[in-house]
């Protein structure tokens, strides 16, 4: 790997850490002003300490990631990654993939995440790895939604297969720019 490589996603690194830090101080009161102004939103404590882990770990996560990150690519593979998983949880335990939160085949999208999670330890988050972690992320995403959209459910199967295209292709591009990460330390 060159200098100029290194540099540029230190240079990136030292960019984004105070915007991830920064959104995330930003993003847990948030609830709380929506609250101030409607009745639709009705956080209890417990849903703002859920709230406050799931940043602290998206957080954590980028550190982790920029410990790692010898190259661009796998910054921005890692910020995909964390920021799709971030959003499916959230989405999960709000308002539910499929019907309300409590709907045994949102579970099938918590699998998901817990292939990531489990695999990325595995893996030691080393790009070569990281890149079959988030395609079996994607396999993984497909068979939930397909199953979902078999289960009985009040949700619109056209929504679950719009929802999981996305996904699926936020977890290929995650991995793609993975394997470019690897490739590109390899080359070095």
């Amino acid at each position: 790997m060159t200098s100029d490589t290194y540099s540029n996603a230190i240079a990136w690194i030292r960019v984004l850490r105070p915007f991830a830090w920064g959104g995330a101080m930003l993003l847990l009161p948030a609830p709380w002003v929506a609250m101030q102004f409607t009745h639709e939103v009705a956080w209890t404590g417990s849903d703002f300490i859920v709230f406050g882990a799931m940043l602290l770990t998206a957080c954590v996560a980028f550190e982790m990631a920029t410990r790692v990150a010898r190259v661009p690519s796998y910054l921005l593979a890692s910020l995909i990654a964390i920021g799709a998983a971030f959003l499916l949880l959230w989405a999960n335990l709000a308002v539910g993939i499929v019907d309300e939160p409590e709907h045994a085949a949102n579970l099938l999208f918590l699998g998901v995440l817990a292939v990531g999670a489990i695999g990325s330890g595995l893996v030691r988050l080393q790009a070569r790895g990281m890149a079959c972690v988030l395609a079996a992320m994607a396999v993984v995403q497909m068979v939930a939604g397909g199953i979902a959209m078999r289960m009985d459910t009040q949700e619109s199967p056209a929504f679950v297969l719009a929802f999981t295209g996305l996904y699926v292709v936020a977890w290929l591009s995650s991995a793609l720019l993975f394997h470019k990460a690897a490739k590109s330390c390899l080359a070095e």
